[in-house]
C-alpha cells in the first residue's frame, strides 16, 4: 500500500512538473511574440520607404489552373467510355519607373484556357477548344504636376491572341490626368481619348471619341497579392459604342512562391453582343437597340506562382 501511495504521488508530481514546464515555456514565448512582431513592422516599414525611392519597380505573379477526368464502360453516360481535361493559365506582369518629376507605368495580363471533351463513338472535333482567351497591355506616362496629380498620355491595347486576334481588337490612345494618392493606386482620367476599334469584313464594330477611366491597384499584403484594374471607355457620340472591363486577381504564396490563386474577369460591350448575336441567323435581324447586352464573366481557380 505505502509503495502504491508513493508510485501516485511520484505520478501526480510528474504531471505538476509537466505543467509547469509548459507554463514556463509559454511565458517564455510571450516576449519572443512581441519581439518578432515588432521586427516585422519594422521590416515593412523599411520596405515601404525602398518602394518610395525612385527608379524601376518590377514584379509579376501568375495562376494556372487544370484537372483531367476519365470515363470507361461507364454506362449511366450517354457516351460510356470519354475523357474531358481542361487547363487555364493567367499571368500578371508590371514594369514601372518612378522618378520625382515624372512616371512610366507599364502593365500586362494574359488569361488563356483550353477545355476537351473526347468522347469515344461521337465523331466530331475531339481537340482541345478554347474556353477563355484575354490580352491586355497598357502604358502611362505622366509628367507630375505635384505628389498627387500629374499630366498624362495612356496607351492602351486589348484583344484576343488564340482566337480572332486583333478581330476585334480595341487601341485606346488619350490625355488628361492621373491621381496617385499611394504607391499601390493610379486613377487616370482622361477627357480626350480615341478609341480606335480594328475588325476584318463589314461588322458592327466602330471607331470614336470619348472619355476614359482606368484605376489599377496594385498591392502586397504579406503573403497575398492584389491586382485590381477597372478600364472605362465612355463614347461621345452614342453609349452604343461604350465599353468597361474589371478583371481581379489575387494570388496566396503558401511556399517558395508557390501558393494559390484566383482571377475573376468582368465585362460589357454592346458591340461585342450585337456582333454575337448576328453570328446567328434570327428572325427579326438584331439591332443595338434590340441586342440583350448581357455581362460577360471568366474566372480562374488554381495553382499559383509568385516571381
Amino acid at each position: 500500500m505505502k509503495k502504491l501511495s508513493i508510485l501516485i504521488l511520484f505520478v501526480c508530481i510528474s504531471f505538476s512538473a509537466k505543467g509547469q514546464t509548459a507554463d514556463e515555456l509559454k511565458k517564455e514565448q510571450a516576449p519572443k511574440k512581441v519581439k518578432i512582431a515588432k521586427l516585422q513592422g519594422e521590416v515593412k516599414a523599411l520596405q515601404a520607404k525602398i518602394d518610395a525611392f525612385p527608379g524601376w519597380k518590377k514584379g509579376a505573379f501568375g495562376t494556372m489552373g487544370g484537372s483531367i477526368s476519365g470515363f470507361n464502360n461507364w454506362y449511366s453516360r450517354t457516351a460510356p467510355t470519354a475523357s474531358a481535361g481542361n487547363i487555364g493559365i493567367t499571368v500578371n506582369g508590371f514594369a514601372n519607373l518612378i522618378e520625382d518629376d515624372f512616371f512610366w507605368r507599364n502593365s500586362a495580363a494574359i488569361n488563356l484556357g483550353w477545355v476537351k471533351l473526347d468522347e469515344k463513338g461521337v465523331s466530331g472535333d475531339e481537340g482541345f477548344d478554347t474556353a477563355t482567351d484575354v490580352f491586355t497591355i497598357s502604358s502611362l506616362y505622366g509628367k507630375r504636376l505635384n505628389k498627387k496629380w500629374a499630366l498624362s498620355a495612356l496607351a492602351e491595347y486589348r484583344t484576343t491572341i488564340i482566337d480572332n486576334f486583333n478581330d476585334p481588337g480595341y487601341l485606346d490612345l488619350g490625355a488628361g490626368f492621373t491621381w496617385t494618392p499611394t504607391n499601390s493606386l493610379v486613377v487616370v482620367m482622361h477627357p480626350g481619348n480615341y478609341n480606335f476599334v480594328f475588325s476584318s469584313g463589314d461588322t458592327v464594330f466602330e471607331s470614336s471619341l470619348g472619355a476614359k477611366v482606368v484605376a489599377d491597384y496594385t498591392e502586397k499584403y504579406g503573403k497575398l497579392s492584389v491586382k485590381s484594374n477597372l478600364s472605362i471607355f465612355q463614347s461621345y457620340k452614342t453609349s452604343d459604342l461604350s465599353n468597361w472591363t474589371w478583371t481581379n486577381s489575387f494570388g496566396y504564396t503558401i511556399w517558395q512562391g508557390i501558393g494559390v490563386g484566383f482571377e475573376l474577369g468582368l465585362r460589357q460591350n454592346k458591340q461585342e453582343a450585337l456582333n454575337n448575336a448576328l453570328a446567328v441567323v434570327t428572325v427579326p435581324t438584331p439591332t443595338f437597340n434590340s441586342v440583350d447586352n448581357k455581362l460577360q464573366s471568366y474566372y480562374l481557380i488554381g495553382m499559383s506562382y509568385a516571381f
